[in-house]
């Protein structure tokens, strides 16, 4: 096993006040760190997506902070400055170390190191969503609340049941959406697959001189300001139903990411495109993540997906079978988010897997990246959740 050398050379980051950068040992991963408020104060941890840092969340943190938090976000496993994880090539890394229970434990570990013993609030986006609702249906006893950013839970997943009595009930068939998307008469696939295959990470970061306009293009093109992002629920998961959605989430049969970015930016105009994600991403910012991605690469990022995507990879999360997020929950996302439905029926489901779903939020003018479009509007409604959550447990 390798890692990353943690002297590397980095440029400082552009971060707003009341926000400061650290790192943190501990026996398992060296973790890179923001943080903002008091240390006496109760914690907020924040998860950040893909392909993204613990930088994505600088806009709120003073904030949230301001309300009487210490406010905690950090690089996950296999992304950014924090180091220790297994940092070998695609044939080489062991995958055990990025299952969800994995995910969990590097969250446990960071708030013992922190010298907490439990978590106000758990807040992830995109794929950290999974984390922070995993982090709610694991340890419910340490993570106290969880809000879900752009990416729905699903819930916990179900065991063959009562086979004594039926032994022989055959377990239900599960469509092939790979092959039905690849025989649709322009064919498509999936990017989730194809994140778990061994191209992926070499097409996205080569050449690398390219990486910022590649990350300019898929941070627009996942926003509000793209035109093309007109989400609304699909009526099934029938190949006809998922080739509605993008480029970026249902690709070209034959197309890389880096080439599907590039079929839909071929309509736009790079100036309008560069100057309407400035708005919200400077040059400035981006240069964080294309420093990052540069000098890491895309594997550790993917590893996850190659996890989510082999069902012998989620066998651990069977120990979680039935079992639903018992703590107060809430789903914010972007109006113009297709990741809201990407999974047809799961978000308009989550109150089942919730039993304290505090419902889901659709925020105007945000796209997939709700926190950094739109983060005055998120950060009324993180507020209003806590003092909520805050007002009840005080009752009891």
């Amino acid at each position: 096993m390798s890692s990353q050398n943690p002297n590397i050379e980095s440029l400082p980051l552009p971060l707003p006040p009341g926000i400061k950068e650290s790192y943190l040992p501990s026996h398992d991963l060296t973790y890179h760190i923001l943080s903002a408020g008091s240390p006496s104060n109760p914690l907020i941890l924040l998860l950040h997506g893909f392909p993204e840092l613990a930088f994505s969340w600088r806009k709120i943190m003073p904030a949230l902070a301001s309300e009487g938090y210490h406010v905690v976000a950090f690089d996950q496993r296999g992304y950014g400055q924090t180091t220790g994880w297994d940092t070998r090539d695609f044939s080489s890394v062991d995958l055990n170390t990025f299952t969800f229970t994995r995910l969990v434990r590097d969250a446990v570990i960071l708030v013992a190191a922190l010298g907490y013993r439990e978590v106000q609030c758990v807040i992830g986006h995109d794929f950290g969503a999974v984390g922070s609702s995993m982090c709610a249906l694991m340890r419910p006893d340490i993570f106290k609340s969880v809000i879900m950013m752009s990416l729905p839970f699903q819930g916990s997943p179900p065991l063959p049941f009562n086979t004594i009595s039926n032994p022989t009930a055959p377990a239900p068939a599960k469509k092939d959406t790979k092959k039905t998307l690849a025989s649709l008469p322009k064919p498509r696939k999936n990017y989730k697959l194809y994140y778990s295959t061994s191209p992926a990470a070499a097409e996205m970061g080569t050449p690398r001189e390219e990486l910022h306009q590649f990350l300019r293009g898929y941070f627009y093109l996942k926003s509000a300001d793209w035109k093309g992002n007109n989400p609304s629920p699909l009526e099934s998961g029938s190949a006809d139903e998922l080739a509605k959605m993008p480029y970026y989430y249902i690709m070209p049969l034959d197309s890389g990411m880096r080439e599907s970015v590039q079929l839909s930016m071929s309509s736009e105009d790079p100036a309008t495109a560069s100057k309407l994600g400035g708005r919200w991403l400077s040059d400035n910012d981006l240069e964080v993540y294309v420093q990052s991605f540069g000098r890491n690469g895309f594997q550790g990022a993917l590893n996850w997906y190659r996890v989510v995507t082999d069902p012998k990879n989620m066998k651990d999360l069977e120990l979680f079978a039935g079992k639903k997020i018992d703590v107060p929950s809430l789903f914010i996302s972007g109006k113009q988010d297709w990741g809201t439905y990407q999974d047809p029926g799961v978000v308009e489901n989550m109150g089942e897997v919730c039993t304290k779903f505090r419902g889901t939020v659709l925020v105007d003018g945000a796209g997939h990246w709700v926190q950094q479009e739109q983060p005055e509007r998120v950060i009324e409604i993180v507020q209003k959740f806590l003092r909520d959550v805050k007002t009840e447990a005080a009752s009891y």
